[in-house]
């Protein structure tokens, strides 16, 4: 599978995934008492989370299609996922403040945390996505 096909699949099973366990972290974590934000938070968080994975992960196939390289390493695989990740602290940082009730400093240590969490998990996915669906064609041997 590849093209938009394989990138929708990815985007929605990958959200679903998170969803679920990051609206049960953020709850576990808040300073506010009410699941309800901590919902809103992992939901707003995977809006953004989608629509910046598809634009990053666009972006990096674009440039791994133009590398001598070819193929998914460790080192590949890693750069993909910290790149990911970090963006998503600039993005991610000022909401969970406003939504968890904490300074920009407090949401900021709970997303370095979180962020630690889907490294490790955006990893394991992205292991697992490519075993089941092959990988994309920007991987691929010519």
């Amino acid at each position: 599978m590849q093209g938009l096909k394989r990138k929708l699949i990815y985007v929605s099973l990958f959200e679903l995934i998170a969803v679920c366990m990051s609206s049960t972290l953020l709850w576990l974590i808040s300073t506010r008492d009410s699941f309800v934000y901590a919902g809103m938070a992992a939901l707003a968080s995977s809006a953004i989370a989608l629509v910046w994975n598809l634009v990053y992960t666009s972006a990096f196939e674009y440039w791994e299609a133009r590398q001598a390289t070819k193929g998914r390493g460790l080192l590949r695989r890693a750069a993909h996922a910290l790149g990911f990740e970090l963006g998503l602290v600039v993005l991610l940082v000022p909401l969970f403040a406003h939504l968890l009730g904490l300074s920009l400093w407090q949401a900021f240590i709970y997303d370095l945390g979180l962020m630690v969490f889907f490294m490790v998990y955006t990893f394991l996915f992205n292991l697992g996505f490519d075993h089941v669906f092959g990988l994309p064609a920007s991987a691929l041997a010519s």
